[in-house]
């Protein structure tokens, strides 16, 4: 398995079923601080249902239409990143994230943000990456904004949280805003 280091002890590295009961933990750690943002953090509540969740991303990442990434610092798992969707044939992914509070503020969601960015530009040859979040979501908007994305809208009412309609905001970048960097 490969490792990716965030350098502070921190390392990225592809999160897989088999990882169910550590994912599970972390969700269990995370799960106020994310559920409100990543929508399967409430479907994960116990062993089998964490298999499902990293099951369903290794199923997608078989078929290359999305992949999952855990974030370690200092060997716990922290939090994540991931191709939410991901369409090479389209030239188009989307990024999510998600982080329990120990791993907070250190910049680790942006760093690991910004080697999926790179790999789906400069590898696959992605030319739109989007990132979508609340707009009271603010570290996620932060992510975006130093991912040097750019605000492009508000889905007003898009996502459905606890029996109410939320906006989503969807930010975005180009492969040449990337590449001219």
């Amino acid at each position: 398995m490969f490792s990716i280091n965030l350098d502070g002890g921190a390392e990225l590295r592809p999160l897989e079923p088999w990882q169910a009961e550590e994912f599970l933990a972390h969700i269990d750690r995370a799960r106020e601080a994310v559920d409100p943002w990543i929508p399967w953090a409430s479907l994960s509540t116990s062993v089998e249902t964490a298999r499902d969740t990293l099951r369903r991303y290794a199923d997608k990442a078989a078929a290359d239409t999305g992949r999952l990434y855990g974030i370690w610092l200092d060997g716990t798992l922290v939090g994540g990143t991931m191709f939410v969707r991901f369409d090479a044939a389209a030239g188009t992914c989307e990024i999510g994230c998600w982080l329990e509070p120990a791993g907070q503020g250190r910049g680790l969601v942006t760093r690991a943000a910004r080697h999926l960015v790179d790999w789906a530009v400069r590898v696959r040859g992605v030319h739109r990456v989007v990132w979508q979040t609340r707009p009271e979501n603010t570290a996620s908007r932060n992510v975006a904004r130093r991912l040097g994305m750019r605000l492009d809208g508000v889905l007003r009412a898009e996502y459905l949280y606890g029996g109410v309609r939320y906006d989503t905001e969807v930010w975005s970048l180009l492969a040449p805003e990337w590449l001219a960097d």
